[in-house]
């Protein structure tokens, strides 16, 4: 009897598993699907208030110094720059020398991950007096960042400005195994920031009911 209970319990638990794994799995490919890509992705030609750089390789910056050129935008922000870092050094790396530009660039050393990015940039968005961004980062981190992005600055406009990593290779994903095991962690991640925001947004109504 007890022997027949617990097989039923197995039975069962393995049926959730089972079905945890097969949302899990499409929950990926969804994500996978919604990365942009070149040819996919069309950026609205109008400038904004800021272009905003995330951190995380000189292709990024280079385009935001692009941007911040082509008269996109009256300034340039990159968050999460280590401490260790000045803007000539940076600069540096993206192997440019855009000394017209330097003026109008200003760099956050505060954040240390996206949500971080995310309040770093609400705060200089708000001194200056800004309402409007253009940003900047990997194809592959852009539904993620602007997940948090959104969530900080819910009267902000947020153009998403995604760049192509050659490294990252979107078409045929499931084949390379560094692009499987990128999208893998940033589909968690994601998971664990929408969870996140949803249990804020919970909170956030408890408190306004226990008030009322």
């Amino acid at each position: 009897m007890m022997g027949a209970a617990m097989l039923r319990s197995g039975r069962r638990a393995a049926f959730v598993l089972a079905v945890l794994l097969i949302v899990w799995l499409a929950g990926l490919v969804w994500f996978a699907h919604r990365i942009p890509s070149p040819d996919s992705t069309v950026v609205p030609p109008e400038p904004t208030d800021a272009v905003v750089v995330l951190t995380g390789g000189p292709l990024r910056l280079k385009a935001g110094l692009e941007l911040l050129e082509a008269g996109k935008a009256k300034k340039l922000f990159v968050s999460g720059v280590s401490r260790q870092v000045d803007l000539s050094e940076l600069l540096r790396t993206a192997q440019t020398t855009r000394s017209a530009v330097a003026c109008c660039v200003a760099l956050g050393y505060e954040a240390t991950d996206t949500a971080g990015n995310a309040a770093e940039t609400r705060l200089w968005m708000e001194h200056e007096g800004f309402h409007s961004l253009r940003l900047v980062t990997a194809s592959y981190h852009m539904q993620r960042s602007l997940l948090e992005f959104r969530r900080a600055m819910p009267d902000m406009t947020i153009v998403p400005n995604p760049v192509y990593p050659d490294s990252f290779k979107r078409s045929n994903w499931w084949a390379w195994p560094g692009t499987f095991a990128l999208i893998v962690t940033e589909y968690q991640k994601y998971l664990a920031a929408a969870g996140r925001a949803w249990l804020l947004s919970e909170a956030s109504e408890l408190q306004q009911r226990a008030s009322g």
